[in-house]
């Protein structure tokens, strides 16, 4: 096969390569966000329990008050009773005292539940720290690979740019800018094998004349359907 259309091939085949690497660096910094992300969610989780359990000894502080202040009260109540001139009076203060004294014993099991509801809590505060110290290094493994992944794409990136910049330089000015007027119009992809007499890429029939011209690789051939660089495989190719 022509030389130039060796070079051309080849020309192809590192921008498929620079254009897929750079696809993949693009997406890297989604998949590292990703990754981040489901870090930040396994974390909530500890969140959410350390909040439960904040509420849990907010409540128990309110009620441990409470009870606190009926007991004063009760106390108080019991001072009074000595004072009482009537049984009505008397009557009416045991009653306060048997209401408060009722109230305390129900806050006071509410307390105990609060306190077994915490000690639950706290087993899940457990559980969900050991979770997330074990999501956190699956997530910055995973990470760490994702940035590995990148500098090596990035200097795979590199080096198959010089390869291409160098291979340009030795492929005719006019087949260049061919090449590259029909790569970016044909997202990429510059040229076309023929594969039994058809463009493989369009699949249209390629008249005689030109296949006589391709397998003399005289001069570069438009497909005249889609327009991209046809060209005769060999072996090596």
């Amino acid at each position: 096969m022509d030389t130039t259309f060796d070079k051309l091939i080849q020309l192809q085949k590192l921008d498929t390569e620079i254009t897929s690497t750079s696809l993949f660096l693009e997406d890297i910094p989604r998949q590292i966000e990703d990754t981040d992300k489901k870090k930040e969610q396994s974390y909530l989780i500890i969140t959410q329990a350390k909040e439960k359990m904040a509420q849990n000894q907010k409540k128990r502080r309110d009620m441990e008050s409470e009870v606190k202040d009926i007991k004063a009260k009760i106390s108080k109540f019991n001072l009074q009773l000595n004072d009482v001139k009537t049984n009505i009076e008397y009557k009416s203060f045991l009653k306060e005292i048997d209401g408060a004294q009722q109230k305390t014993s129900e806050l006071e099991d509410e307390i105990i539940n609060e306190m077994l509801a915490a000690d639950e809590i706290e087993e899940e505060i457990k559980e969900a720290n050991q979770k997330y110290s074990e999501a956190e290094k699956k997530f910055s493994k995973e990470k760490e690979i994702l940035q590995q992944k990148q500098k090596k794409s990035e200097a795979k990136k590199k080096e198959l740019t010089k390869k291409k910049e160098k291979l340009m330089t030795s492929i005719p000015d006019d087949q260049i800018r061919l090449y590259l007027k029909t790569f970016n119009s044909k997202k990429g992809i510059a040229l076309s094998p023929i594969t039994d007499e058809f463009c493989s890429l369009c699949h249209m029939r390629v008249r005689p004349q030109i296949l006589n011209e391709l397998k003399g690789n005289e001069k570069l051939i438009l497909c005249e359907n889609c327009g991209r660089i046809l060209y005769w495989p060999d072996k090596k190719d």
